[in-house]
């Protein structure tokens, strides 16, 4: 679906779509919106602007890193949201075309940039909007990988005894979308970069200054997802040290009970060897004195292996 705007005079104002070739060259500036694009929107789009036919072939392809190309009369930008929402833009000298998935939606950054304080809007200053209220979405998604952290290293170290594999797989889960969501964010780091330095035509001073702080926040989220990664190294490593120790306590109850007995069995196998000629065998109180024996060393090794907290 394709919707498009003009702003002009502190405000959108919505115009039919085939229009737009006619409304570009005036003063406003003019936004092109396509949602969930079809074949005949993306052609319809491309002979308005006369966008490049590589651009448009890596929209119709999509799943692109983030990045910026540079053509003789426009620029491609591919960004992602902090829901993982691929988001393509094409700049002009004026005009603006974005390209987003189903359920995109740019009402928010239309009325944030209604409320700009600059004294000329550009269409710089509205790939700004564009780009802050994308990179702001990050810190969201960053809290919720902290609050998933957090709640698995509370069932790690909780005293309860956890599943295994369901603490494994949450973690793994984890660390998956911490990689997806790095391997997002980190090319995006460039690409304001090159718009910082002005590379591409339709950035003004006022433009750059403000990508100056974009470019900030995009290294907070990498340096928030490298803390995070950190923390999840830190987590995986906590669990299989847990699990160790799990193990090295049922092997030690295991040789404790193993030695206790050990002592009995060596007793009736000593006294189960049938031969004829044993002092014992003719004894009255034999039977009871093995038992006490075998008792004896059942007491005493239970209480010396307690006492070293192996049992």
């Amino acid at each position: 679906m394709i919707t498009a705007w003009m702003f002009e005079g502190g405000g959108f104002k919505e115009i039919p779509s085939g229009d737009v070739s006619d409304v570009v060259d005036d003063k406003g500036i003019v936004w092109v919106d396509i949602v969930d694009p079809t074949e005949d929107d993306l052609a319809c789009v491309q002979e308005e602007f006369s966008l490049h036919p590589l651009a448009m072939e890596d929209i119709r392809e999509r799943h692109q890193r983030p990045k910026i190309e540079t053509y003789p009369d426009h620029s491609f930008l591919v960004a992602y949201t902090g829901d993982r929402d691929e988001i393509e833009m094409f700049v002009g000298c004026g005009w603006l075309v974005t390209v987003g998935p189903e359920g995109w939606s740019s009402a928010g950054i239309r009325s944030r940039f209604e409320r700009v304080r600059v004294s000329e809007p550009t269409v710089g200053y509205l790939v700004y909007t564009l780009l802050d209220e994308i990179v702001d979405g990050y810190f969201s998604a960053t809290d919720e990988i902290e609050d998933a952290l957090e709640a698995l290293e509370e069932r790690i170290f909780s005293e309860q005894l956890p599943e295994e594999q369901d603490i494994q797989r949450d973690l793994f889960d984890v660390r998956r979308r911490l990689l997806e969501f790095r391997r997002l964010i980190v090319p995006l780091r460039d690409v304001v970069q090159v718009l910082v330095r002005r590379e591409a035509d339709w950035v003004d001073d006022v433009t750059a200054t403000h990508l100056q702080d974009v470019y900030d926040h995009v290294l907070r989220a990498v340096d928030v997802l490298d803390s995070h990664r950190e923390i999840m190294g830190n987590a995986v490593d906590a669990h299989l040290a847990i699990i160790s120790n799990r193990v090295n306590d049922v092997m030690k109850r295991m040789t404790s009970w193993g030695a206790i007995l050990l002592g009995s069995t060596l007793v009736a196998g000593i006294y189960g060897m049938n031969f004829e000629h044993m002092p014992e065998l003719g004894w009255l109180l034999g039977y009871p004195f093995a038992l006490g024996i075998m008792f004896t060393i059942t007491v005493v090794g239970y209480r010396y292996f307690r006492a070293k907290d192996w049992l």
